[in-house]
């Protein structure tokens, strides 16, 4: 997505698989490219665009500081479960993770197409970064006293944004599409609103109905009445750019688990039981990696990079839209069940605290498998297994110690990894 529409050769057909490339266990990826005339692609040719030259885009040193704010956003969300380990407490935690995590996509979606390099682009890249900031530092009460901050903040960056793209585009389907997408955030952001004036639990009517017309948007491609829809084969992403920030989004959540399991460990008496509970959260953080970057990243990758930019978009919606938020979801949870045991190794974990260490794992492999199964890959549904069993045992494990469970996680984890890594071999 980006090309320059005078240069239609830069989608040349992809001679396909080199060898050794699809291994074993893998769908082989489907045949060569068809190119795509110039007249299919849509992205216009501006000087706020993206410039393509036919080789690998790869995120930009700007993109990683604006994903610094992420950081921040997603342990504020590990630090809100931590002091509510409640169902109430893990509903609001799973809504703002959703909300956040919907502001990022978005970004990235935009930042796929529009260049950071260039001044206005990156102006706006701030803003979004500023208000994203508000949002995270709203985070521990947003459902309290910082509800209109966290509501405010969320609206402000995603009208923005959208009204930019709008502004700055020249008649033609990229500027309907994007004509329709911030219609969608205009009819969501009065519900924001409201939901950040009214008090407590009383914010989940507007607020839920906000964010479910938010996420139904991409599913019927925004369709507005007297314009109908905007087909994905017009959302033309550069597939490897765009596997790369998700990739790059994932790394945040597992560097955030480590950052949290070490903080909690230096707050502690540094104990054997601290000590080797600290080494089980290494390795577990480890499995979660090798899991999803030892193969699964780069098949998902490779598939959504190979495919024409008229069916990348649909792929990206899906797999990395949608289909990734289990897996950073899964992340978060599997951090704060660290912190539990390394803060407390010798208590039981009680169903509570089972709950976390073993569902937060078990929804990173549902979300795994999820992802596989969208691409195509052979046996995509394998981890979705071990998620069962993984869940399966929570009851058993919040009545022993937590240290035991979690080390007997770390190890079903690691083989799940070993598994995963020898269908390459």
């Amino acid at each position: 997505m980006g090309q320059d529409p005078a240069s239609p050769a830069t989608f040349s057909a992809d001679p396909g698989p080199r060898p050794g490339e699809d291994r074993a266990g893998d769908a082989a990826v489907p045949g060569p490219r068809v190119p795509v005339a110039a007249s299919e692609l849509v992205v216009p040719d501006i000087r706020l665009i993206r410039k393509r030259t036919g080789g690998e885009q790869r995120a930009t040193f700007f993109e990683l500081f604006f994903d610094l704010v992420y950081v921040l956003a997603v342990t504020q969300l590990s630090h809100h479960l931590l002091a509510d380990l409640t169902w109430a407490g893990a509903a609001r935690t799973a809504f703002m993770l959703v909300v956040i995590y919907w502001a990022w996509n978005y970004t990235t979606w935009m930042a796929n197409w529009f260049d950071p390099s260039t001044v206005a682009v990156r102006l706006v890249l701030v803003f979004v970064m500023l208000a994203s900031l508000l949002m995270a530092v709203a985070v521990p009460d947003a459902f309290g006293e910082r509800g209109l901050l966290f509501a405010a903040s969320y609206v402000a960056l995603q009208l923005g944004r959208n009204v930019f793209v709008v502004a700055v585009t020249p008649a033609g389907a990229f500027h309907r599409n994007f004509v329709q997408i911030l219609a969608w955030s205009v009819l969501s952001a009065p519900l924001w609103i409201v939901g950040g004036f009214v008090d407590g639990d009383a914010r989940w009517a507007p607020w839920g109905a906000a964010l479910l017309v938010d996420l139904i948007a991409p599913l019927v491609l925004y369709w507005i009445p007297g314009m109908g829809s905007t087909p994905t084969s017009q959302w033309q992403v550069d597939g490897n750019h765009f596997a790369e920030r998700f990739q790059l989004f994932v790394i945040i959540a597992l560097g955030e688990s480590i950052v949290l399991a070490g903080a909690t460990a230096s707050e502690s008496d540094l104990t054997v039981a601290v000590v080797v509970a600290l080494g089980v959260a290494f390795i577990l953080s480890t499995a979660l990696w090798w899991l999803y970057f030892g193969q699964v990243s780069e098949v998902v990758a490779r598939r959504i990079g190979r495919s024409a930019p008229t069916e990348a978009g649909q792929l990206g919606r899906d797999v990395y839209t949608y289909l990734h938020l289990p897996i950073i979801a899964g992340i978060v949870l599997s951090a704060v069940g660290l912190e539990l045991v390394i803060a407390h190794p010798h208590d039981e974990l009680h169903l509570a605290g089972a709950l976390v260490s073993c569902g937060g794992p078990a929804l990173f492999l549902a979300g795994l498998a999820a992802c596989c199964a969208r691409v195509r890959r052979h046996r995509a549904w394998w981890p979705l297994a071990v998620a069962v069993v993984v869940l399966g045992c929570a009851p058993l494990a919040a009545g022993i110690e937590s240290l035991t469970a979690m080390g007997a996680l770390a190890v079903v984890l690691v083989g799940a990894a070993a598994i995963e890594q020898a269908r390459s071999d």
